[in-house]
């Protein structure tokens, strides 16, 4: 008796994590069978759509649905529950409870009220002669076999007599020891049924002619529920075939209608022989159209791209006529490979196959049998994606886990040669289908050998299609700025746009039309306060002539002004060079859309000012548009460190008597965006009139580093100076999980870690994570988590608290620059106006950990003066402990350290008899015995600097 159980999705689910999502997944159980779906990323409403099957040993039971949200770092976060009774499965019609919502119930009773989301399932339960009730079954087994019978008789007898004659022929042909080819044995299977349907039909007169005396019976002897139950469990496979399904298959072989019972096994293996791998996938085109390309998977073990176009390399790939997967096989040592062909799933909406083979042995693990299953998630024509499931059930554990794989094929960059070219990304995960406290080896094991097999994978792959380097391609900085060009305006074209509107011809008109009229006008006669060469207003009217005479006049001094000043600004830094090697900027600004009009003409003179690191670039003037073109390339300066934020001010050019009039802002924040997604953007501009007129500018912003790998130690050569300590330069593996964690980029790298306390109302143990632009901290206790991070430059003052009654430790305060950081607002534990406080304790070692922190802080967000003036007030200020762990780096460093006085004493004695305590004698050997120095030795001084001397010293 089998169980069918089908995932489908959910919906309105809790987000537990910090970026307002979750990632959920579904573990199913019925008795001490388990199963778990896959996990959706950053979903609250998840659609899985995964079938599975259980063995059904007790209708008791009771199946379980529990949802969880995956963390890669503590206890999963359970989500909701909901529990189907088996008997409800019974009970309802055709044994299948279809398509419905389940509301999912928190874990304790004391949470009623939490909404914890709905889940969508559809269950059913398939076993043979136990679909409907008892009685039922007789009597559509006497009705179905008589009306079989009397069809086959009329026009089916030749047919029968044949395949009664087969299976008897077979029967003979297996009792002499010969053996039945495999396409031969559905006709046997065939043979068999229609045989005993024949006898079967000799037994229908007898039971038609005592019909009233067997319907009696049928009624005093009915079962109950429990005893019909009993009865399903209690069949043989060989007797449970009921007659309705032996009618089902005769009818099927005289083309007449089913009875309605269909073999399970066939909807899913719909397999389309006489139709192409090629047909099939565009078949499935317009129904991928709108399905998002699946994120990666946990670890990433290809990430190249090839010069072919994204079909051939999926031909390439999986195509049941391609010999590369075979060339693979024979390469990895595996053997008995068997490929199936491809096939139509779940009604038409999946296509899958199963690859089987034997795995070569290793040292660790014998050869074993895998099965693959591979499924399209996505195939449109110019994007695929292929699931593989791969379980190898002989291999300890091996039916708690199973290896997925996940091939994502997208287009790639694009060529000066216009070849088409494609991207192909390989991620794994271990999908843990029960729980075992063997995980950490298995998943350690599977990555090594995942990490060799791909290797040479990508190595065959290589040789069979050429592979292209991303940074020589053509959506490299250089190809997409190369079609970027900035035109000048010229002096006629600006004067044109000045002048060449109603304001300013009528201001002329004016001042020729009182031109004229001063050159045909009498002289007045001097009255009133009037003397020779003042003419003052006689009238109201004069008055207001005047007047306007007077605002016509300063309008075109305004704009002859504002054109003579247009002219000196209409390059701006467009086409200037950068300089130096570190981390070097360059932003396209390419156009403007939907800009705000602020002029009297119903137009803006929009021009852009882009600051980052101090630095700060202007773009030309854009006179009277809307819509301004600019095409304009800057690159700033090289820079030691990574630019965290770059902002954007857009204004418009009112000359220079007038206040300048902002169009709209942004900020560019590099920490919290992908670089591939800044190569070519649509910024939305921030600010009341921006909002309005929804703004937005067009960009294309490249970031890179002309120092290579060697960046990241001369930054740590750098903060072992200022933090007096050895920085260790991380493994690319620590580094990947730090920006997973956080979501960083991949040019952010991990420094230091501390384990401290985060003090709120209850304080809370952690990690404190230190990087170049950023200060995160991480904590999962008791399913809880706190994770939040902010920038450097968003810190406004840093303060070291001594210990004190209240606290029982030394602290850390930091706090945030008004407005900013709002994002770590749950971990802050206050907020004054509108600047955050964050106050960390309890580090193992609070003097490097202040250390650290200040060296960081001061090397990103303060200027040179702030750098003195921090500077000058810890000279004069105690450590707050003596103690400090960690490893020292040279004299240097030492001169700059601050120390905690341990001894001070006056002697009256020469220097020279001072200084043989240092001289390693006997003086120095007996000292260092009094102290309690155990195995005392010292090495000689050696000079490695002018006038610097260096020894070591061992003791126990």
């Amino acid at each position: 008796m089998r169980l069918t159980v089908r995932v489908i999705g959910a919906r309105n689910l809790r987000a537990m994590d910090s970026n307002g999502f979750s990632d959920p997944y579904v573990k199913l159980q019925l008795g001490k069978q388990r199963f778990k779906t896959k996990v959706v990323k950053m979903n609250l409403n998840p659609t899985w759509d995964q079938e599975f099957s259980f063995l059904v040993g007790d209708v008791r039971d009771v199946l379980k649905f529990y949802v969880y949200d995956e963390d890669m770092l503590g206890i999963d976060d359970f989500l909701g529950q909901v529990k189907v009774s088996l008997e409800d499965v019974l009970t309802a019609e055709n044994y299948s409870l279809s398509t419905r919502w389940y509301q999912l119930l928190p874990k304790g009773k004391t949470d009623k009220a939490v909404d914890c989301g709905e889940i969508c399932v559809a269950i059913s339960l398939e076993t043979a002669g136990a679909t409907r009730s008892w009685s039922d079954d007789l009597a559509t087994e006497l009705t179905d076999i008589q009306k079989d019978y009397s069809l086959s008789t009329q026009s089916t007898g030749t047919s029968v007599a044949l395949a009664h004659h087969l299976s008897e022929t077979s029967k003979e042909d297996n009792i002499n020891g010969a053996e039945t080819p495999a396409e031969d044995k559905s006709s046997d299977d065939m043979g068999r049924n229609l045989a005993a349907a024949e006898d079967k039909s000799d037994w229908i007169p007898n039971a038609t002619s005592n019909g009233t005396a067997t319907s009696k019976a049928d009624k005093s002897d009915k079962p109950s529920f429990v005893g019909r139950v009993c009865q399903i469990f209690a069949r043989k496979n060989v007797d449970a075939v009921p007659a309705s399904l032996i009618n089902t298959e005769i009818s099927e072989e005289v083309k007449e209608e089913p009875t309605g019972y269909e073999d399970p096994v066939s909807q899913n293996d719909n397999v389309c022989p006489d139709t192409s791998f090629d047909e099939l996938l565009r078949s499935f085109e317009s129904r991928h159209e709108g399905v998002e390309m699946p994120a990666n998977l946990q670890g990433i073990l290809i990430n190249q791209s090839y010069l072919t176009s994204p079909s051939n390399l999926n031909n390439l790939l999986f195509a049941p006529d391609s010999n590369f997967r075979q060339t693979v096989v024979e390469i990895q040592g595996r053997t008995d490979f068997k490929a199936e062909p491809w096939r139509v799933d779940n009604d038409g909406e999946a296509l899958k196959r199963v690859i089987t083979y034997t795995t070569a042995p290793s040292k660790l693990v014998k050869a074993v049998r895998a099965t693959e299953e591979q499924s399209y998630l996505k195939a449109d024509g110019n994007e695929y994606s292929v699931l593989l499931s791969v379980s190898t059930p002989d291999v300890p554990c091996g039916t708690y886990f199973r290896t997925e794989i996940l091939f994502r094929i997208m287009p790639g960059p694009e060529l000066d040669s216009e070849e088409q070219t494609s991207h192909l990304v390989i991620s794994w995960r271990m999908n843990f289908l029960q729980s075992t406290m063997m995980k950490g080896m298995i998943e350690n094991g599977a990555r090594q050998g995942l990490e060799q097999n791909y290797a040479q994978f990508a190595d065959l792959l290589s040789q069979k299609v050429k592979p292209i380097d991303v940074e020589d391609a053509g959506s490299d900085k250089e190809q997409a700025l190369a079609s970027l060009q900035g035109g000048q305006e010229s002096d006629w074209k600006i004067a044109f746009l000045y002048f060449c509107n109603f304001g300013a011809i009528s201001s002329i008109f004016v001042v020729l039309y009182i031109t004229l009229h001063v050159l045909r006008a009498n002289s007045i006669v001097v009255q009133g306060f009037e003397f020779p060469g003042l003419d003052l207003p006689d009238s109201l009217s004069e008055i207001i002539v005047g007047g306007l005479l007077f605002l016509q006049v300063q309008h075109i001094f305004k704009k002859i002004t504002c054109f003579i000043q247009a002219r000196d600004q209409k390059v701006g830094d467009h086409g200037v060079k950068a300089q130096g090697d570190g981390w070097l900027l360059t932003v396209a600004l390419i156009e403007g859309t939907k800009l705000a009009p602020v002029d009297a003409t119903g137009f803006s003179d929009p021009y852009v000012v882009f600051t980052c690191n101090g630095k700060t670039k202007t773009s030309s003037i854009k006179f009277q548009t809307l819509e301004p073109q600019w095409n304009e390339i800057f690159e700033f300066d090289a820079m030691e460190n990574p630019p965290s934020v770059m902002s954007v001010h857009v204004y418009d050019f009112d000359g220079p008597f007038d206040e300048v009039t902002s169009l709209g802002h942004a900020e560019i924040n590099f920490v919290k965006s992908n670089l591939s997604e800044l190569a070519d953007v649509w910024v939305p501009l921030q600010g009341n009139l921006a909002r309005s007129w929804q703004s937005k500018l067009h960009l294309r912003i490249f970031l890179n580093n002309s120092k290579g790998t060697g960046v990241v130690t001369e930054y740590l050569s750098k903060v072992e100076k200022e933090v007096g300590k050895k920085m260790t330069l991380r493994s690319p593996r620590t580094n990947t999980a730090f920006q997973e964690l956080f979501s960083l980029p991949a040019e952010e790298f991990l420094i230091s870690t501390f384990t401290c306390y985060l003090k709120r109302k209850m304080p809370t143990q952690g990690h404190l994570f230190l990087s170049p632009r950023t200060i995160g901290f991480y904590s999962s206790m008791f399913g809880r988590k706190t994770k939040f991070f902010f920038l450097w430059e968003d810190i406004e003052d840093i303060q070291a608290i001594p210990q004190s009654l209240s606290s029982w430790s030394p602290s850390i305060v930091i706090i945030l620059r008004r407005g900013r950081g709002m994002d770590a607002k749950h971990g802050a534990k206050s907020m004054e106006n509108g600047k955050l406080k964050f106050c960390l304790q309890s580090f193992a070692s609070f003097s490097v950990a202040n250390r650290t922190i200040m060296a960081l802080w001061k090397a990103r967000s303060l200027s040179t003066e702030c750098k003195v003036q921090i500077a000058e007030e810890q000279s004069h200020i105690g450590t707050l402990q003596s103690e400090d762990s960690g490893i020292f780096v040279g004299v240097e460093v030492s001169k700059i350290l601050e120390m905690s006085e341990v001894f001070c004493s006056t002697i009256s004695t020469n220097m020279a008899s001072l200084m043989e305590v240092f001289e390693g004698g006997s003086l120095e050997m007996k000292v260092m015995e009094k102290v309690g120095c155990l195995k005392y030795s010292a090495t000689q001084w050696e000079s490695d600097k002018p006038e610097e001397y260096q020894r070591q010293i061992h003791y126990r």
